[in-house]
């Protein structure tokens, strides 16, 4: 019986795509840092990237799927931050950019990362984008790698 796995490795060929939020951006520059640095590290040179930027959360997963759609990438990531406000505005932004983003994916049948920080404050967003919790950017780059892979060890099998 043969068992797929995701391997932390890139493709020899193939394009990774980045959506990119310009809110709140000074957390989202520190992702996509992160998220460069994993995909560096794995060997997906700068040639391989298409960073996209995007006015808000909420516009991500459309750009997202137009960027799936095209059959270019191996998988596109999101990265964001949704801080919470005094208001209810931030559930309802979080719960649609986590749908759209998880809708695109389903759509186009390639991996699109959920890699948006969802904080209470600025300071969790900051451990969570290359402080105390790691970067949760370089974990969507690697999610996005792992996934590109076991892709295509699943299409070796048809």
């Amino acid at each position: 019986m043969p068992i797929f796995e995701p391997k932390p490795q890139a493709p020899p060929q193939g394009y990774f795509a980045i959506v990119a939020s310009r809110f709140n951006a000074v957390v989202v520059e520190r992702l996509l840092a992160g998220a460069l640095e994993t995909f560096r590290k794995y060997d997906v040179g700068d040639d391989r990237l298409d960073v996209v930027w995007v006015p808000g959360s909420l516009e991500m997963p459309v750009t997202a799927k137009n960027l799936a759609a095209t059959g270019r990438y191996l998988a596109v990531v999101c990265l964001g931050c949704i801080l919470r406000g005094e208001t209810d505005h931030y559930q309802h932004v979080a719960t649609q950019t986590a749908a759209g983003i998880m809708q695109a994916s389903l759509a186009t049948g390639v991996p699109v990362i959920f890699g948006v920080l969802t904080c209470d404050t600025l300071d969790q967003a900051f451990h969570r984008a290359g402080g105390k919790a790691g970067n949760k950017g370089s974990d969507a780059a690697l999610t996005a790698l792992e996934m590109a892979n076991l892709f295509a060890q699943l299409s070796l099998r048809r």
